[in-house]
């Protein structure tokens, strides 16, 4: 095996070998210093944008690259720039101004059925960091920083961009102060860009350099900034400084708190830049989608703390940092073991506080991208009373814990780069865990951005009170990107002690993995279609110790989309036999589930009418035994105006006759049989007063039992097969009756850049009992006869930039 790989090693060389040129057409945008910036209103009667020339000529991108943009459609762009920010005009051209679509949405939510023009800089012309503004026809603003695979929208900075209209078109109109960018520090600043204009209405997409959509990433093709040069940018420090009250009831108890905190922004230098939270309060955070879990894996939520989200892109290069675990559960519990005679531990805290965190990041002239994070969460202690004297003790389940992560980055080509992690958990006191991750990632791609390697390789270091353990973990990815017909091939292996949960999360080890696949596509409207894509692959799956096939798969996947924007799309796979290792929950233990046959199949429709629908249904069938799985999901939408919108969605999901872990005793392993049924329902709906005010409302129940009624249990044998077994049930009911509802009704106002204050209504229940028989209506009923916790908070939040304190002062 050693011997195939380090052939299949050499033959990847010699084709990064094989390169070819990747020349394009660059166009040149001169921008013009100015004295006298212009009123950013959206109105483009300012004396600046009379003397600067315009630059047109844009081309299609999106359906596709063919055909000519009518003169009735043209776009213009001006830029200029001065030592405090640069600017620019946009003018959109369109004979049928009257009919565009204007929805209205709030901050970042720019794909909504509207028009949008936007700009993206690349202040290091690398071909890969983009800094992306938006403005919608609704005069929605939104920014994110993108890279060749990802545009993330939850980073944030503060700029201003306007629009108006009158019987020729629309106009947009651009602020982007120097502190909302990070840049080399030279005289002549080497800066590319290219601007885009969705024409959502007729369904396409224009942008000013030409991108070609058959090879390579849209960063890529940018046109080239001329002119800017020997800019004096003030000082980059900026606060965010926020106060929250909040009055909670539940269960006839009425709490009341208030906190304060603020976050800070310091541009170290022009390429670098500070940001830290002092005090921190997530109150206001989304809720977690909490669902019943049966698997032998823990259940994780996506990450909703502005801090984690906004620009951490540099902290995720090797995917081991997962930041739900700064602030997340305690890294231990109090045991029974831990309990002297007559003594109760009251339930172990779900968070831990953060004290502060920090993170500095940015790139140098030679493009090697610099990331250092920390961050220090509070000693938590759990009460434990004694039932019969009444004493009292605390024990220690999470003591005061430093977070750290450090990243190096080094891109070239344009389209390459190789980064180094490290993250560190460093917890006081001798009895507690700490751990070290050290990862090697790379995305190496050829000049004519053909074919493109990528991998990863991760060492991990957990330091036990009584043993140190060191893990591996290693990824290899081959493809061919360029062309309808693509391929690629790839191989993923852990030993058995590898684990990053620290600081990361992988939910399994011990796997040594291959995948092959090929696809075909197309890039200009044909026929009907103005896209599709067909997929096949084949996974071999296989332990890593022992070294055993755990599984084989072949699958297909396909997606379609007609010009009048009706998206359909199938996919379909059969799994061999199956030895399961995790779900036993034993080392080296191991149950076998039959082969296996299933799909899904989905529509969706033409989002830019009125009412608009998502519909899918899927199933699965074992061939060995007689467990399913069928599941069916209903999401319309309506649009009563371009203000108020409202989303449903449904799923129901049923899994008659399944099987899985409920127990062992350290030498057996108990299986039962049951039938999971879970419905979900959702609404979403906002009305936006206009692009600044809006209120909105989201809501969410799951419903789901594990019914075991029919008393069929199991003993797993050593070879992975099952005996009928009797089990007594009163020691450990596996029934579950399971239901959660959470409310979020808001009302948002951007009062001013940067600030903001949200006033939040938040209500939850939760029940989880064992009646499974009960069906939906009737656990409805027994959810609402639970306690409900109410929650009122207000929340503001201050945009301060010190030269506007400065020029405050000296006026």
């Amino acid at each position: 095996m050693n011997l195939q790989l380090r052939s299949n090693t050499c033959v990847l060389v010699l084709l990064f070998f094989i390169l070819h040129s990747f020349a394009q057409e660059r166009k040149e945008i001169n921008a013009q210093r100015i004295s006298n910036p212009p009123k950013i209103d959206g109105i483009l009667d300012d004396d600046v944008w009379k003397t600067i020339p315009a630059n047109g000529g844009f081309h299609m991108w999106r359906p596709g690259n063919e055909g000519e943009i009518p003169q009735n459609l043209q776009s213009e762009v001006k830029m200029a720039y001065d030592n405090k920010a640069v600017y620019f005009a946009a003018y959109l051209h369109d004979d049928q101004v009257n009919r565009m679509l204007k929805q209205f949405s709030q901050r970042d939510n720019v794909f909504v059925q509207a028009d949008f023009f936007s700009i993206g800089i690349n202040t290091y012309n690398d071909g890969i960091n983009e800094t992306r503004f938006f403005i919608t026809s609704a005069g929605t603003i939104g920014d994110a920083r993108a890279d060749q695979f990802d545009e993330d929208f939850s980073y944030n900075v503060v700029f201003e961009a306007k629009v108006s209209f009158d019987e020729k078109g629309w106009y947009a109109e651009f602020k982007i102060p120097y502190n909302a960018l990070r840049f080399p520090e030279v005289d002549v600043q080497d800066w590319s860009i290219n601007f885009y204009r969705r024409l959502q209405g007729r369904n396409q997409t224009h942008t000013w350099n030409f991108i070609d959509n058959k090879v390579g990433q849209q960063t890529q093709y940018n046109g080239l900034v001329k002119g800017v040069e020997n800019i004096d940018p003030p000082v980059r420090l900026t606060f965010f400084p926020f106060v929250q009250g909040l009055v909670s009831h539940f269960d006839g108890e009425t709490e009341t708190d208030f906190s304060a905190g603020m976050d800070v922004k310091y541009g170290l230098s022009d390429s670098f830049t500070l940001d830290a939270t002092l005090i921190p309060d997530f109150g206001q955070a989304s809720f977690d989608e909490v669902r019943l879990n049966l698997g032998p894996f823990e259940q994780t939520f996506g990450e909703n703390r502005q801090f984690f989200t906004e620009g951490t892109e540099l902290f995720n290069k090797g995917d081991i940092f997962f930041s739900r675990r700064v602030g997340g559960g305690p890294s231990s519990s109090i045991s029974d073991d831990d309990l002297n005679e007559n003594e109760v531990a009251e339930d172990t805290p779900s968070k831990i506080n953060l004290l502060n965190a920090l993170k500095i990041s940015g790139r140098t002239n030679g493009n090697l991208g610099i990331g250092f994070f920390n961050a220090i969460t509070e000693k938590t202690e759990v009460r434990i009373t004694d039932t019969i004297t009444g004493s009292v003790r605390n024990e220690v389940v999470e003591p005061l814990a430093n977070y750290n992560i450090f990243v190096l980055d080094q891109q070239f080509n344009n389209n390459s780069s190789i980064s180094l992690i490290n993250t560190n958990v460093t917890r006081n006191g001798s009895k507690f865990r700490d751990a070290n991750v050290t990862g090697l990632a790379w995305n190496l791609a050829n000049k004519a951005n053909s074919y493109r390697l990528t991998g990863r390789t991760i060492v991990s270091q957990v330091n036990l009170a009584d043993e140190n353990i060191g893990g591996f973990s290693s990824e290899l990815d081959f493809d061919r990107i360029k062309g309808r017909f693509r391929y690629g091939f790839g191989h993923d292996l852990a030993n058995k002690t590898y684990d990053v949960n620290d600081l990361g999360v992988n939910f399994r080890n011990n796997f040594n993995n291959f995948r092959v696949n090929a696809s075909y596509e197309i890039f200009e409207p044909q026929g009907i279609f103005n896209r599709y894509r067909i997929n096949v692959f084949a996974r071999h799956q296989r332990l890593y110790d022992p070294s055993v096939q755990t599984q084989n798969s072949i699958g297909l996947n396909s997606f379609f989309v007609t010009r009048e924007r009706f998206a359909l799309g199938a996919r379909g796979s059969y799994n061999s036999k199956n030895q399961d290792y995790f779900e036993p929950r034993v080392d080296g233990r191991f149950v076998t589930f039959s082969p296996s046959a299933g799909g899904r199949i989905f529509v969706s429709s033409d989002f830019r009418k009125k009412f608009a629908y998502d519909i899918s249904a899927g199933t699965r069938q074992w061939f060995g035994d007689s467990q399913k799985i069928y599941r069916v999901e209903i999401s319309p939408r309506y649009r009563f105006s371009d203000k108020l919108l409202l989303i449903w969605r449904s799923e129901y999901f049923n899994r008659p006759k399944n099987f899985g872990y409920i127990d062992d005793n350290d030498v057996d392993v108990f299986l039962g049989q049951r039938d999971i049924i879970s419905l979900e329902n959702s609404l979403s709906a906002s009305y936006n007063f206009d692009p600044f005010k809006a209120i909105n409302l989201r809501f969410r129940n799951f419903w789901s039992t594990a019914d075991y009624s029919d008393n069929v249990f199991f003993i797993l044998s050593e070879n992975g097969s099952r005996s009928r077994t009797n089990y007594d049930i009163s020691e450990n009911n596996p029934n579950t009756n399971f239901n959660i509802w959470n409310l979020d009704l808001s009302f948002n106002w951007r009062f001013a850049p940067g600030s903001e204050a949200t006033l939040l209504y938040r209500n939850q229940i939760f029940n989880d009992d064992e009646l499974s028989t009960l069906n939906y209506t009737q656990s409805l009923d027994n959810l609402f006869s639970q306690p409900i916790q109410h929650t009122l908070s207000l929340r503001v939040v201050y945009f301060l930039d010190v030269n506007n304190l400065k020029r405050s002062s000296k006026g």
